[in-house]
């Protein structure tokens, strides 16, 4: 799935070519020691994103002597560079910033070296990564990814007018129904602001965050499409009542859902953790501008709650969905190259590359085999934002810190649990779920008619995967 701020990248895909500052040449003995550059490709395009991660990749050229031809690609432009350079032949040799449905793309296809990213695992030391990361970058015993950072999807809760009305930080769906029935005052405040927007990605990521904690599964553990199980039929149920009771009207999406929250017009918001930093007021494009932030930018960061796991009346324990962002190598890479390279940027360029954006590249990797907490203390510490730049920890307590911190070790993803990554990966381009949510939410079909149709669309797409 794409990280949220891709979805917001206004930035030009780089064009291809486009060369890292670097100077030297490496050997690869794969390749009979020939001079080595190596073709890098991220999903990292923001202007200021490319400059630090040419920097980073710098770093590493002086080190090695090995170039990289570094190339962005933008998220939303996944499938169609895959599958015209895999014709044209002109595929990476390394390719990250990865979330899970894409990676199971490329390994679906046969276009990854398992091998070596199992290797680049074992050296690092896979106790020195959150074993849920490790087991998400899995398909059975296949290594499909190697885990760099990641991001979840949050409830944010103002904590003041929780206070206010007496109420506790929400632990359940039914906290989160009860608290926007209690905090619901249109038009100045509406008690709960989330994605609606039908067959958009944020929808469905928004609603599979609220349908895991309900116990909702996409599939069954024999592979049995079970969007349309009863846990599924009352998520869909319980978002449309909190959408149709307790919200705003119209379509809500990425940028919308945002700028309510922002403005002080809703009391709780389900979006990333890459919300942190604007929440802040460090991005001048998206500053709050509720009436409490014109004195204080800082004001909604400082009174907003932070719930990582929600539970449903049908689920069976919290649950919260989540982004692990994975390098890999490629098959038919320049391997030791390759791997030298991924070493380096899970090492020496490691905090380099979570400090692009600490907001939603929390640390996979915890530490290193010396030092177990190396690299999330040092997340804990650096600059956040863009036009302003301060720790995270000027604005949100220890204990928000920890919850995001903590993320990647207790995220769920549909499908990859019951082995059906090639499935995500497939389904990446219609969002069935999310065009269902649209309709629910619109009131235009009911949850189980609904949750009947995108159960449909799914088999058939299913009966298309080998």
């Amino acid at each position: 799935m794409l990280t949220t701020r891709s979805l917001l990248a206004t930035a030009a895909v780089l064009a291809l070519g486009a060369t890292a500052a670097c100077s030297g040449t490496g050997t690869d003995s794969s390749k009979g020691g020939d001079a080595v550059t190596l073709k890098v490709w991220t999903a990292d395009t923001l202007p200021d994103r490319v400059a630090a991660t040419e920097k980073i990749f710098a770093g590493f050229t002086a080190k090695t002597g090995i170039k990289v031809k570094f190339t962005g690609v933008a998220g939303d432009q996944f499938n169609q560079v895959l599958t015209s350079s895999a014709a044209a032949g002109t595929l990476p040799d390394v390719w990250g910033s990865l979330p899970l449905d894409q990676i199971r793309t490329l390994s679906g296809n046969d276009l990854t070296d398992t091998a070596a990213n199992a290797a680049v695992v074992e050296s690092e030391g896979a106790g020195t990564f959150s074993a849920r990361a490790l087991a998400l970058t899995k398909d059975g015993d296949q290594q499909v990814g190697v885990p760099s950072d990641s991001w979840a999807q949050v409830l944010l809760y103002r904590k003041d007018l929780f206070d206010k009305a007496g109420l506790a930080a929400p632990k359940t769906l039914d906290d989160v129904m009860a608290a926007a029935k209690a905090l619901n005052s249109p038009p100045t405040t509406v008690g709960f602001v989330g994605a609606t927007k039908p067959g958009d990605l944020f929808t469905e990521q928004t609603f599979e965050n609220i349908a895991l904690a309900n116990g909702c599964q996409l599939v069954d553990k024999d592979a049995t499409v079970h969007i349309d199980s009863p846990e599924c039929v009352n998520a869909f149920k319980f978002y449309g009542d909190l959408i149709t009771n307790y919200s705003v009207a119209g379509n809500q999406d990425v940028d919308t859902t945002r700028a309510a929250y922002f403005a002080g017009k809703s009391a709780m918001l389900i979006w990333s953790t890459f919300i942190l930093d604007e929440m802040a007021g460090l991005r001048k494009d998206a500053k709050p501008s509720c009436p409490q932030c014109l004195a204080d930018p800082g004001y909604l960061a400082k009174n907003t709650g932070v719930v990582s796991s929600l539970q449903g009346p049908d689920g069976k324990e919290p649950a919260q969905y989540g982004s692990i962002n994975s390098w890999t190598i490629m098959k038919d890479a320049q391997t030791d190259a390759a791997k030298k390279f991924t070493d380096y940027m899970l090492n020496e360029g490691y905090a380099d590359w979570i400090a692009i954006a600490p907001e939603g590249k929390v640390p996979t990797r915890k530490g290193d085999k010396t030092d177990p907490t190396k690299f999330i203390d040092k997340w804990k510490t650096l600059p956040v934002g863009v036009d302003t730049k301060a720790p995270l920890s000027k604005f949100y307590s220890p204990d928000v810190l920890k919850i995001v911190g903590a993320g990647p070790d207790a995220f769920q993803v549909w499908g990859l649990e019951q082995g059906q990554g090639k499935l995500m990966g497939a389904l990446a381009g219609q969002l069935p779920v999310a065009a269902a949510v649209g309709e629910v939410t619109n009131g235009k079909v009911a949850p189980d008619a609904a949750a009947k149709k995108a159960a449909g669309t799914i088999k058939t797409i299913q009966g298309t995967v080998k």
